[in-house]
């Protein structure tokens, strides 16, 4: 059995584009966890004190999921979308599950 990939970090955006990125990572988050069986969880969210950054989390089945992931139209829309914004940081992290279970 494929280990599960959890995915977290963060992106830094100039401030006055990280709304429109974050309004194209909500598409990008709904169509993921929709259409992709291999995604357990998916979310970007703001940071409340930062106005530039953006905090990841994807919690994935297996590394060929999160890989699948990439080539998908959903990813190619998010791109399209962003274009020309201006990410200025980011800090990205692919962690393999070694065994999970309930905090309490």
């Amino acid at each position: 059995m494929a280990e599960e990939i959890i995915v977290t970090g963060w992106m830094d955006y100039e401030p006055g584009d990280r709304d429109t990125v974050l309004a194209a990572l909500v598409e990008l988050g709904r169509r993921t966890r929709e259409e992709e069986p291999g995604c357990l969880d998916y979310a970007m969210t703001a940071d409340p004190t930062d106005v530039r950054r953006i905090r990841v989390y994807e919690h994935w089945t297996s590394r060929q999921a999160l890989d699948e992931h990439f080539a998908t139209a959903h990813i190619k829309d998010f791109r399209t979308a962003v274009a020309g914004l201006t990410r200025v940081g980011a800090s990205l992290t692919v962690h393999t599950v070694a065994a999970s279970h309930p905090l309490r």
